[in-house]
């Protein structure tokens, strides 16, 4: 299904949504992903949070909202990773005549 490419990796195409998703499940995608979203995740917790961290006003809402802030940017950049890779099937044509 999957051939290995010069370095001795699995190749990462994908022509499912399935098997895109279990690329994502298997951290597939994580080597490019996980920078992503701790940079982007430490800025928007940066602005959006800071206070509430620094003044110790925090509850359960803020740390999700935090948490939040990490996995939305690595679902886009994995998101963004899965599309390079994809492989379209051809379109099936009609009977021929």
């Amino acid at each position: 299904m999957n051939a290995a490419d010069g370095r001795g990796h699995r190749d990462e195409n994908w022509s499912s949504w399935g098997s895109a998703l279990r690329l994502l499940l298997r951290g597939r995608t994580a080597r490019i992903a996980v920078p992503v979203a701790a940079v982007v995740g430490t800025v928007l917790s940066s602005v959006n949070q800071a206070a509430n961290i620094a003044s110790g006003h925090t509850g359960a809402g803020t740390w999700i909202r935090v948490a939040v802030n990490y996995l939305v940017p690595f679902l886009v950049s994995s998101y963004g990773y899965l599309t390079a890779r994809r492989v379209r099937r051809p379109a099936v044509s009609g009977a021929a005549g």
